[in-house]
């Protein structure tokens, strides 16, 4: 029996053989026998036959014709919820599906922070206006309170209307949170990036809520603003609201850029308070209700002529409980004719730390006490009846004033 070791040349294959072993072979489907290298073909002899080996790796598809459609069926199989290669398209679908599903707390999350944040910006928008025009607010409970409070020295900080700060905050929030709602963010910012300024927003308003109403239940004792209390309600809100998104383990690792914020906001707030303040500390105590008190002296003729003259003419005096000038022009005019001035008291609820004067004297542009306002002119300060007299036309003779009275 011969052996492949002996053979020294191989025997030429005939090309009907290659041609019916290439046509009937799968094995030899995709490849061209007649490419392949001599150095690759090998033979063996066994039996008395001979056959050919070929260093190729034979596939299990079927043939040509059959092996095209695959495609299709497949596209048609994925496409179809029965089939059994259903699976894996039903997979690769899921995630989408529940990365969707898992997104929708998120958006309501975004939603609500953008209504609630419109809310404030609606409220503190009016505020400012309010501010900025030197008008009293409607307060719908507490009556004059809320102008009381909206128009104290808390009200500003370092000089800037506080309801404008709100605004901007409240139109912050919102924007962020209608913007990541519909996945459309300004400036090139990220998701991640939003969350953390709708976070570090929201500590910052709850911080200064909460500073403020502390100022409201020391300083404003009694009063009420409805206002103050709105805007702490929707701050409130819109920081639960955002670390109901975080959750705990992201909340977390932003606990100290929490804490530090917050504690950023309380001190600039003290230290604006602190600056403020125009007179001595011990002011900020200082709650005196409102009294009247007698005039004892007598008012002489001419003293209620011309008392008579300026109440006919519109002047007014302008004036404060307190004020000890104040009491000395009235007892100059005397009991009787004191009662004929057109006089305006502007703290008639009493004084006490944020108090503000009545609407008539803020009006006036009142700055001192006692202020006379006489045919358009502003006179400030206790008068004598020669200054009230030649400013309101009246026509005197200085012999018939009183001598208690000439200085």
């Amino acid at each position: 029996m011969a052996t492949l070791a002996s053979l020294s040349t191989p025997p030429p294959l005939p090309f009907s053989w290659r041609t019916s072993l290439l046509h009937y072979s799968p094995c030899l489907t995709q490849f061209s026998f007649a490419m392949l290298p001599n150095k690759n073909r090998a033979f063996s002899w066994g039996r008395g036959r001979r056959s050919l080996l070929l260093p190729l790796k034979c596939s299990t598809s079927p043939p040509t014709q059959d092996a095209e459609p695959e495609p299709n069926t497949t596209s048609s199989s994925s496409s179809s919820p029965s089939s059994p290669s259903s699976p894996s398209s039903s997979s690769s679908s899921s995630p989408s599906s529940s990365s969707s599903s898992s997104s929708s707390p998120r958006d309501w999350a975004y939603n609500l922070c953008a209504g609630l944040g419109g809310i404030g910006f609606l409220e503190t928008t009016y505020l400012t206006y309010l501010k900025l025009t030197d008008s009293n607010a409607f307060c719908p409970i507490g009556g004059g309170s809320c102008s009381d409070i909206l128009n104290s020295d808390y009200a500003l900080i370092f000089g800037v209307p506080l309801p404008l700060i709100g605004m901007v905050a409240y139109g912050l929030v919102a924007t962020l949170g209608l913007q990541s709602a519909r996945k459309s963010l300004p400036f090139g910012l990220s998701e991640t990036d939003a969350r953390l300024v709708l976070l570090s927003s929201t500590t910052s308003m709850a911080a200064a809520s909460a500073y403020f109403i502390y100022i409201l239940s020391t300083k404003f004792t009694g009063a009420s603003c409805s206002y103050c209390l709105l805007s702490a309600l929707l701050s409130f809100s819109l920081f639960v609201i955002t670390l109901k998104d975080f959750g705990l383990r992201e909340i977390q690792k932003e606990v100290g850029l929490q804490l530090f914020i917050a504690g950023f906001v309380v001190i600039t707030l003290n230290s604006s308070y602190s600056n403020s303040r125009t007179g001595p500390s011990s002011l900020d105590d200082i709650n005196l209700p409102y009294f009247t008190t007698e005039i004892t002296s007598a008012s002489s003729p001419f003293s209620i002529s011309l008392a008579k003259h300026l109440n006919s003419i519109g002047a007014k005096m302008y004036g404060a409980f307190w004020c000890s000038h104040c009491l000395e022009q009235k007892e100059m005019f005397g009991r009787e004719a004191v009662k004929l001035l057109n006089y305006v008291e502007c703290f008639p609820n009493g004084f006490k730390k944020g108090t503000t004067m009545e609407k008539a004297c803020a009006d006036a542009g009142i700055e001192g006490f006692p202020t006379w306002m006489i045919n358009g002119k502003v006179l400030s300060g206790e008068l004598e009846f020669s200054e009230l007299a030649e400013a309101s036309g009246f026509a005197f003779d200085k012999s018939s004033q009183p001598s208690e009275v000439v200085r």
